[in-house]
């Protein structure tokens, strides 16, 4: 291990995200801080993925009707399809309320796995700043020339020319990457996703989509992607899982490939474009040994006219919530994480499990350095109309039962999609906005084509 020796004035890497750096850089070329106020460096820990550990527990199996679909074939490592049931039937998927700590910003890419435990820690406390503000502007120089009508300017300064590579001209500011904030309406269904308040890069991407089945009865997609934070490119990762999901999906449905197949094959998909991520030439880390492949976790969901059915791998979720809020809402997914883990072999309840530090160690994800892929999918059959509520953990860490989400949920989150995700949104935002946040919202049943948001 190298001695601790005082740094040259010429800094290797970023203090805030380890991005290497050349001579004379006064700014980070990827987050844009500012490198004349270098404050120690940040620590880091960290998070778990169980290597060899039993899958988590399925969701109970119900006695509802059977789906009016031909029987899925083998969709899960079981052998045996998903079991159908009502979302109402679902008990214990949430941590009973219990307000969790506030979460820590996650730290700086290069957190190893641990071989022994196969888990991935992608937080830590404290490592990384609370805030990113934005950098006082440089006065404008005197007679500095405006800007031409139709040039981007600075964000900060209100002055300077933004150059090619995103930086102000004048002050040398970063501006705010496309992905920082993003929202979209895709007919009846409705997805935000936004860096937050303590990240200085959205590392959450969605796909939203709407097709028709070959009967001609709508069909309604939603995948959202989480990057973990302590692998490499973990903003790329999520971008090329989402869209690789939401394409399979887009090409098997119209096919009348089984929604819950469907599902199951967009996840392989979408790992095997994040894999393809980590096919680098020879010696291209040769600088970063200790950064890990690309690395994302996944939550999506079809709605058809008389069918829900979801797939994830990791800790991203899907809730249910019916429009008439006197019945129970549910959550439709089991986190790929540690506190579920002890939840599921009765080591801990939900409220101890959720309260420890490790609770969001995932203990699956897309990634080459997954250990194993291991897909979950459940088909559902609601017997009244609702919405499904797909998110990150951005969301759920300020909504996490399924009672408290519904509270939020605006009541005409069916008719108003956009309307709704922005008020959740908010709501992740006004608790803190520890973390990147995505969601999307979908109406069940899927509503006609041509029927869009009021």
């Amino acid at each position: 291990m190298m001695s601790q020796m005082p740094q040259p004035t010429a800094l290797s890497k970023c203090p805030s995200c380890e991005e290497p750096l050349e001579s004379g850089d006064r700014f980070c070329g990827a987050c844009g801080y500012d490198l004349s106020a270098v404050p120690p460096h940040p620590g880091d820990s960290p998070t778990l993925t169980m290597n060899g550990a039993p899958a988590v527990a399925p969701l109970p199996p119900s006695e509802a009707d059977s789906v009016d679909w031909p029987l899925a074939p083998e969709t899960s490592s079981s052998g045996t399809p998903a079991p159908l049931h009502l979302p109402t039937d679902l008990q214990g998927t949430d941590s009973g309320g219990m307000a969790l700590p506030p979460m820590p910003g996650l730290p700086p890419t290069g957190s190893p796995v641990s071989p022994a435990t196969g888990v991935r820690f992608d937080r830590s406390a404290g490592g990384e700043p609370d805030e990113y503000p934005l950098q006082a502007p440089t006065p404008r120089a005197a007679g500095a020339a405006t800007p031409p009508a139709g040039t981007k300017v600075c964000v900060a300064c209100r002055a300077g020319r933004v150059d090619h590579d995103g930086y102000c001209e004048n002050c040398g500011h970063a501006q705010p990457r496309e992905r920082d904030h993003t929202e979209d309406e895709v007919g009846p269904l409705a997805a935000v996703s936004d860096r937050g308040l303590r990240h200085h890069r959205n590392e959450d991407a969605y796909a939203i989509s709407h097709t028709t089945l070959p009967d001609r009865s709508p069909a309604l997609v939603a995948i959202v992607c989480d990057g973990v934070s302590s692998a490499t490119r973990p903003d790329e990762a999520s971008l090329a899982a989402s869209r690789a999901a939401g394409d399979s999906l887009m090409a098997a449905l119209p096919q009348g490939t089984h929604p819950q197949q469907a599902m199951q094959d967009a996840i392989i998909a979408a790992s095997h474009a994040v894999n393809a991520l980590a096919d680098e030439p020879a010696g291209a880390r040769e600088h970063t040994p200790h950064q890990n492949s690309p690395a994302c976790t996944l939550v999506g969901a079809i709605v058809t006219p008389t069918l829900l059915v979801v797939g994830w791998v990791g800790d991203s979720r899907a809730y249910w919530v019916p429009l008439d809020r006197s019945t129970a809402s549910a959550r439709l997914t089991e986190d790929d994480s540690w506190a579920a883990q002890m939840v599921a072999a009765g080591l801990m309840n939900e409220a101890e499990a959720y309260a420890d530090e490790r609770a969001h160690a995932i203990t699956g994800w897309l990634g080459a350095d997954a250990y194993e892929l291991e897909p979950h999918t459940a088909s559902f059959k609601p017997d009244r109309p609702g919405v499904v509520v797909v998110c990150t953990d951005g969301l759920w860490n300020y909504a996490e039962a399924a009672e408290e989400l519904a509270e939020v949920l605006p009541l005409d989150a069916a008719s108003r999609p956009l309307h709704a995700a922005r008020v959740l949104l908010g709501h992740a935002l006004d608790g803190g906005g520890h973390d990147n946040v995505t969601v999307a919202v979908v109406p069940f049943p899927a509503p006609p084509q041509g029927a869009g948001s009021a």
